[in-house]
């Protein structure tokens, strides 16, 4: 169905705008904010916490409201709109902090998202629902590295250009909901 394969589309820009920056923070960390890997395991660990605690609050509350869309679309939102501050950065408690937001964003939307394909299949067609979902994502997960790296390529060294650029595979996803 159609809606399957936009947020198909959606996983796919969000995933490459993610992985534009995320190989990229821990050199980002220690060359350009001169900070160690200590840091980035509080950062990793903050965001992810609060990604896995927020699925269960955001499907809990996907289930009780019955409004999945609104749910996920803040989730997306939130995400795309606070990932390319990054390149803003001068410490690296503010990464964290928009790494924390991010992760908000991944942890509310996940939940929603999956009900929301689950309606759209049947019996015979969830496996190849979900399936074609991940696949997206993960072309999102190959196609934002590539990205950053021939812009790192023709450009060493630009780190928070890419954080910005980070911000274009961001809108389309929103634009695309």
């Amino acid at each position: 169905p159609r809606p399957v394969w936009l947020l198909g589309w959606v996983s796919l820009f969000t995933d490459a705008g993610t992985e534009m920056i995320y190989p990229l923070l821990p050199v980002y960390l220690s060359q350009v904010l001169g900070v160690g890997a200590a840091s980035l395991g509080v950062i990793e660990g903050v965001a992810e916490g609060l990604n896995s605690g927020l699925k269960l609050v955001s499907g809990h509350l996907s289930d009780r409201w019955r409004r999945r869309k609104p749910i996920a679309i803040a989730g997306y939102v939130l995400s795309s709109a606070a990932r390319p501050f990054i390149g803003a950065t001068t410490g690296w408690l503010q990464v964290l902090a928009i790494r924390a937001i991010d992760r908000t964003g991944k942890g509310i939307r996940g939940a929603p998202r999956d009900a929301m394909l689950a309606q759209w299949t049947t019996a015979g067609t969830r496996g190849r629902v979900f399936g074609f979902h991940r696949a997206m994502d993960h072309a999102g997960a190959v196609i934002g590295p590539l990205i950053a790296a021939g812009i790192l390529l023709l450009m060493p060294g630009r780190f928070r250009l890419v954080f910005a650029l980070s911000a274009i595979p961001g809108a389309l996803a929103v634009w695309t909901l």
